[in-house]
């Protein structure tokens, strides 16, 4: 299997998981107004989906001569299947957002809002409603989205890489 072909499969498989579980994770915060350790399970869910990274880059090695990969080449599989993944994550999250839930942040800012120490209150108020000001720009909705889950697949590939290097 050719480094480009396992880029789009596993990418694509992983995307697709991380796009059905933010779905998931939305729906259960509308559904549910006491939001509270959701975020946790979402990142947990989301390090566990990107365990894919790792199977990807080991697919990839035993693919090659010698089943021999440098740290180089395994991190590069891996930030080229987390690039497709975080992508596809980003253009759902557009698409969902402005088409099926552009109340998100009607529904967000007040269970964040009520997690807050009471004399944290007017900080956070203010910091959240200029998350809203920033959240009008979809280039801020872009690069938001991403910030969620490009960093978790950027080190999962980095141990993925350290761990799977052989050569």
């Amino acid at each position: 299997m050719d480094m480009k072909r396992n880029v789009w499969i596993y990418g694509g498989v992983l995307g697709s998981i991380l796009c059905i579980n933010m779905i998931w994770m939305v729906q259960l915060m509308f559904a549910n107004p006491d939001f509270r350790g959701n975020e946790i399970l979402g990142y947990a869910a989301m390090v566990l989906v990107f365990s894919l990274v790792f199977f990807g880059i080991k697919n990839y090695r035993q693919k090659l001569p010698d089943q021999k990969i440098t740290f180089g080449r395994a991190f590069r599989m891996g930030l080229y299947i987390t690039l497709v993944a975080s992508t596809m994550y980003v253009v759902v999250w557009l698409f969902y957002y402005y088409l099926f839930v552009p109340d998100f942040l009607d529904q967000y800012i007040p269970i964040a809002l009520n997690q807050v120490d009471p004399a944290d209150l007017p900080a956070k108020t203010q910091q959240m409603e200029q998350f809203r000001e920033m959240y009008k720009n979809p280039l801020f909705v872009i690069l938001i989205t991403f910030s969620e889950v490009l960093p978790v697949g950027l080190l999962v590939t980095l141990v993925s890489a350290l761990v799977l290097r052989r050569g």
